[in-house]
């Protein structure tokens, strides 16, 4: 195909070269690699709307691309060759800050961090906190309806958005980037393409909520017998810190073994090892003394009820960052160890600990000796369920022979999830990983509607062809 009239309908980059379109037809696990027409890095709004014009006149599908750091393979095209992968990362400029509204304007192609820091020098918190944080970008976190550590207290990107710009897939740029906290006026068109995966159209911009900058961050690691008294000390925290809570993470005693084997830093800062432990953060308005004396306060109530065994609190900017190391860390050192099978999952909270229990016991009896590495976000109902295989099983044969387990481990764990009521994907979306299992345990009535709003909005199924939605309806419904 001819590109010449695309090179000259936009400001920008256009690779065409193997070469120059490598970096971006890989996703960042090495799960998926695909091929594109070309590779499209336009210079602003209207450029990525001349684009998407040119697309649309030529019946070329968009594959669109953040800081290429999904889960879900959401951001690779297929194999074929027949898409044009567009690249928003040349829209990387925070536009406005206006620390009065507490609202940031910044473009889609703008890391995360970027944003953080310029929150910060304004005196506001950007409170979007993910492990990717240096390279994934604000389109990307909206289009995925990205989560992190933070849900708990402020809500995942969907509550931290009050306005986005978006071009449709003819080519049309629609400005929505409204900082107002209320707007009674329709249909929510800002919702509807937030968590869209790019199927819908393309965020180019967004106008995102600040929130005051806390006087002190306090994090506490408490060991806990079981994923029962995490909870029961969840319910606790709440109760007695209210807002001030922010974060409260859960991890297994497996998990802290991988930490410390990968990461040479890595102390548990505990006498002893606990089964299970929490990772729970305050932040406080007041001071840091303020925030140590609520703290300790809750962790003396929960040793007294038995909620907790042993616990560390952080009494520097140094330990702090060393108490979230040990759970940030855990996804990379379990990724040393080989092949990993990872279900990133919702549940009810109070079915977690019953959810863990039945799930554990099921994997040991139909796949012993798999090793399960369970981590997540408990004060929002978020597991990353993982699987990896024995200890010292690390042959090419040993390593094939786990990957084929992956169906049927997504099958036993994906069942035990529908049957209480919760989610295949809580933070990572559905790309291609997870949509065909989505559509298997959604109701018909449910992917008739999400198949209407597709083709209303994408009647010739350019944007991003093949994820969240199967490509043939009839194969979904089977």
């Amino acid at each position: 195909m001819d590109l010449t009239p695309l090179r000259a309908a936009f400001g920008g980059r256009l690779h065409t070269q193997a070469s120059e379109m490598a970096p971006f037809l890989t996703d960042w696990r090495g799960k998926w690699t695909g091929r594109a027409l070309a590779v499209a890095q336009p210079d602003s709004a209207a450029d990525v709307a001349a684009v998407l014009r040119w697309c649309h006149a030529h019946r070329v599908p968009v594959v669109p691309q953040g800081g290429n750091t999904g889960l879900s393979g959401g951001a690779t095209p297929d194999p074929s060759g027949q898409a044009l992968l567009l690249s928003l990362a040349r829209l990387n400029r925070v536009r406005s800050v206006d620390p009065l509204n507490h609202t940031l304007e910044a473009e889609a192609g703008v890391t995360l961090q970027q944003v953080q820091v310029a929150a910060q020098e304004s005196g506001c918190l950007f409170p979007l906190s993910l492990a990717a944080e240096g390279s994934c970008t604000i389109g990307g976190n909206l289009a995925t309806n990205a989560g992190g550590v933070q849900v708990l207290r402020y809500g995942n990107a969907r509550e931290l958005c009050l306005g986005i710009e978006v071009v449709t897939p003819e080519g049309e740029l629609w400005n929505g980037l409204r900082a107002l906290r209320k707007d009674n006026t329709g249909y929510d068109l800002r919702d509807l393409f937030i968590g869209s995966e790019g199927t819908l159209g393309v965020i180019t911009a967004a106008v995102l909520k600040l929130f005051p900058l806390p006087a002190a961050r306090v994090a506490a690691f408490v060991a806990v017998a079981a994923p029962e008294q995490a909870i029961g000390l969840l319910q606790l925290a709440q109760e007695r810190l209210g807002p001030g809570l922010t974060a409260f993470e859960l991890m297994s005693d497996t998990c802290i073994g991988l930490v410390q084997k990968h990461v040479n830093a890595a102390r548990l800062p505990l006498a002893e090892r606990s089964p299970w432990y929490v990772l729970l953060e305050v932040s406080d308005t007041q001071d840091e003394v303020h925030a140590l004396a609520a703290i300790e306060a809750l962790l003396e109530v929960a040793l007294d009820r038995g909620l907790a065994t042993d616990a560390a609190l952080s009494s520097s900017l140094a330990q702090f960052r060393a108490l979230w190391a040990l759970r940030e860390d855990i996804s990379e050192s379990q990724g040393a160890e080989g092949k990993t099978i990872k279900h990133d999952i919702a549940l009810p909270i109070s079915r977690i600990a019953d959810f863990i229990a039945s799930t554990d016991a099921a994997i040991a009896r139909q796949f012993p000796g798999l090793r399960l590495v369970v981590f997540g976000h408990l004060g929002d109902g978020n597991l990353h369920y993982n699987v990896s295989p024995p200890a010292g099983h690390i042959s090419p044969h040993d390593a094939a022979s786990f990957v084929a387990l992956e169906g049927p481990l997504n099958r036993l764990v994906h069942d035990a999830v529908s049957a209480v009521g919760g989610s295949i994907s809580a933070e990572h979306g559905l790309g291609v990983l997870r949509r065909d299992e989505s559509a298997r345990y959604k109701s018909p009535i449910e992917l008739k509607l999400m198949r209407a709003i597709k083709s209303a909005l994408d009647p010739l199924n350019l944007m991003n062809p093949g994820k969240l939605l199967d490509p043939d309806p009839r194969e979904a419904l089977k």
